[in-house]
């Protein structure tokens, strides 16, 4: 039986954020609090106001159970995202809730992959969920540069590399 350990809220940027951490995987080198906080406010756009976010770090069954449920997709992804109101409009003063699951397993070999650290790859696919979780979306071309444009600078602020640098050379 797995064990989350739940991390109190870090409230954070004037109560601009309820960020709760759910760690439900052991025995894998994983971020600290501190460190998901750092992206998830980074990743803020300006026109999102209170926001409660819990973020979810998995193992690959449950991160396949997931993305075979909610995407039809039966396997293991790295990154998945939850808005409470997706494809709806907020009513004015509604905070933005959703969730962000990680699956640990799948960012670990990733991130051997594209020769990156642990932490670099946790913090680009952290931007990339809580952009998602904004409304933002890669469906179509230009989404997708726009997106990835914003990544870039975003981790490119937080003092990380490029994540789509290999791709453009």
């Amino acid at each position: 039986m797995k064990i989350a350990k739940r991390n109190p809220r870090f409230n954070t940027d004037a109560q601009r954020l309820a960020l709760t951490l759910q760690y439900v995987i052991q025995g894998h080198e994983l971020p600290r609090g501190r460190l998901f906080q750092r992206w998830v406010n980074a990743a803020l756009l300006p026109a999102t106001q209170e926001t409660i976010v819990t973020l979810r770090i998995v193992g690959e069954e449950e991160g396949r159970s997931m993305n075979r449920d909610y995407r039809g997709k039966d396997y293991a992804t790295n990154v998945l995202t939850f808005a409470l109101h997706e494809g709806e409009e907020r009513l004015p003063g509604m905070p933005l809730i959703g969730d962000i699951v990680l699956c640990a397993p799948v960012v670990e070999r990733e991130a051997a992959e594209q020769n990156k650290t642990l932490e670099e790859h946790y913090a680009h696919l952290t931007v990339h969920g809580m952009l998602h979780l904004q409304g933002l979306d890669h469906i179509e071309e230009d989404e997708a540069e726009a997106m990835e444009a914003l990544e870039s600078a975003l981790l490119g602020k937080l003092g990380y590399a490029d994540p789509y640098a290999v791709e453009k050379s």
